[in-house]
């Protein structure tokens, strides 16, 4: 059954209430929480502990920033891995950089709100359009606001770099070095959290759990995709995915008529998720209906990849770049924000005004909503973090050790904590942040804490302000552009289901892009819905798309099965 191209708008207020309890509730943590966590404490203390032993603890600031690397690209495969974080480590070099070269020009409290509020505005954009979080823009825009404030000598900006650069290859080195011991460690987690979402839809079928699944399939796949030459690890883990995927097919509220696709029930999913992520053999379950044909279509997909996936990158990359991007509003609301947050705390006393602009700076996602959720769990994990920080003060300053210490438990404790929920994480991070400024000296904690609470309010307050009044119009645009994507990739599905002589890895490809498609469509829609002052969103066009597109990929799994089956019943 056909969509039809006559496009239904809905009703909606352009200002959505706000919610109030739902941004604070815990989550379970992430099955990865402790990757970044002991990443960035390696990282951080190596360099520490040298400044430690030369007696120039002074410098640590600049060490620390190519440190924080660390904490990007743990869901990468580690080939691809190894290429982002050295592009971190270089985009790290050339913000902190222009923050020095620029604090070293000029003392103008102004000019340098100035360059921060732009640094923001670009690191904002270009995280988003290569997606290279979490943690996003946050880490580089705190390196770079603190750097703009820190005293400077021209001469001393090489001197200062390199320090961040040996920094950052120790970083680079943590984060790749666990490929030597468990080089398809990252493969197997993102096929676990396949196969338990794939779980958790059979266990209770519905829209969400739906696309939950689908995207984590999705993402299983694309790690696989990414993860370079196939190995005997990797092939048990692609027959695994192809279990996750032909859940799917069972039925439920988008695809009524249950299929006949054998697929695991879901605690034998669940079992084999937990082995996968042991360090023991990866289970190897019984062939699903089309195995064989789909490890085919995956390697006909890598083999077409290595020679364009690198030139597409890049033709994304200046597509998202380009006007009329949806990303260009967000980096305007963080430009416009962080200058306002930073021009109020200077207008109210503060000498050093970078928090406000981290502050304001970190409350940018996707829309409206979540920039206040964002702002609601900053607020809050902040003003607790200073209190934090004022019972830890003392004790951190008995020694450099016990500084080096807190600095390393806090880094710890914030990766732990952050994916329960971002204001538990930033309870960690704030004495964090304000302990590493002892490193160079000992500060009032009076006017520490009460600049800190200061800054916190006014960065919340001027980047929601921002966020509220830069209107993002063209997130019903990217909406619409996936809702066609969606049109065309389930016309293609359809088409290779109605062709007489199709093949297993036609079906495939088409059945992946589909899938893909989809996840795009539901990005587009949850990002849309939560911004404010939207034109009518053509909701229920978007709820019969998806059920159509879930429809099509069960077909499509149906189709294979038979085609897989047909050699046993001595079809031709």
């Amino acid at each position: 059954m056909w969509v039809s191209d006559t496009t239904t708008w809905s009703r909606q207020p352009s200002v959505r209430r706000l919610p109030l309890a739902a941004p604070l509730r815990l989550a379970r943590p992430s099955d990865m929480w402790f990757k970044p966590a002991l990443s960035v404490v390696v990282a951080t203390a190596v360099p520490d502990l040298v400044l430690l032993a030369v007696g120039r603890l002074d410098l640590v600031m600049y060490t620390m920033a190519g440190s924080l690397c660390a904490l990007y690209g743990h869901n990468l495969p580690y080939a691809r891995r190894a290429r982002a974080i050295a592009g971190v480590v270089v985009a790290m070099v050339i913000g902190l950089a222009t923050a020095l070269v620029a604090a070293s020009l000029t003392g103008s409290t102004a000019v340098l709100i100035a360059v921060g509020a732009l640094l923001a505005a670009v690191q904002k954009t270009l995280c988003d359009a290569t997606r290279i979080g979490p943690p996003g823009p946050v880490i580089f825009t705190f390196v770079t606001s603190a750097a703009l404030f820190a005293p400077q000598r021209l001469d001393q900006v090489p001197g200062h770099l390199a320090l961040t650069l040996a920094a950052g290859a120790i970083a680079w080195l943590v984060t790749a070095g666990p490929a030597l011991v468990r080089r398809e460690g990252p493969e197997r987690r993102a096929t676990a959290r396949a196969l338990d979402a794939a779980a958790a839809y059979l266990a209770d079928p519905g829209h969400r759990t739906r696309h939950t699944a689908a995207a984590a399939v999705h993402g299983a796949w694309q790690t696989l995709l990414a993860a370079g030459r196939p190995t005997p690890v990797r092939r048990a883990l692609e027959r695994l995915v192809v279990h996750a995927e032909a859940a799917l097919a069972t039925g439920g509220p988008d695809a009524p008529t249950p299929v006949a696709v054998p697929a695991s029930g879901p605690d034998r999913l669940r079992a084999w998720a937990r082995q996968t992520r042991a360090r023991g053999p990866v289970p190897a379950p019984p062939p699903a209906p089309g195995t064989s044909e789909e490890l085919f279509g995956i390697d006909a997909e890598r083999a077409a990849r290595r020679g364009g996936s690198r030139r597409d990158a890049r033709r994304a990359l200046l597509r998202s770049l380009a006007p009329g991007s949806p990303l260009l509003p967000i980096g305007a609301r963080a430009l416009i924000g962080c200058a306002l947050a930073g021009y109020l705390s200077q207008a109210a006393g503060v000498g050093r005004p970078y928090w406000a602009i981290v502050t304001a700076a970190s409350l940018y996602q996707a829309n409206v909503t979540l920039s206040w959720n964002r702002a609601l769990q900053r607020t809050l994990g902040n003003l607790l973090g200073v209190l934090v920080f004022a019972a830890v003060l003392p004790v951190s300053r008995t020694g450099p050790l016990a500084l080096i210490g807190f600095c390393l438990f806090f880094g710890f404790a914030a990766e732990a904590l952050i994916t329960r929920n971002y204001w538990l994480g930033s309870v960690a991070v704030t004495p964090m942040a304000l302990l590493v400024l002892e490193f160079g000296g000992t500060h009032p904690a009076g006017e520490l804490i009460g600049d800190r609470v200061l800054d916190t309010v006014i960065g919340a307050a001027a980047g929601l302000l921002a966020a509220m009044l830069v209107t993002n119009r063209r997130a019903g645009g990217r909406l619409e552009k996936a809702l066609a994507a969606t049109d065309l990739a389930r016309a293609h599905a359809v088409h290779a289901l109605a062709a007489p002589q199709t093949t297993p890895a036609a079906l495939d490809a088409a059945r992946r892009r589909l899938t893909g498609s989809l996840v795009e469509l539901r990005e587009a829609d949850d990002t849309a819905a939560g911004e404010w002052w939207q034109r009518a969103l053509p909701r229920e066009q978007v709820l019969a798309a998806e059920q159509a597109g879930h429809r099509t990929l069960a077909a499509t799994a149906t189709r294979r099965g038979s085609i897989a089956r047909a050699p046993e019943n001595g079809a031709v």
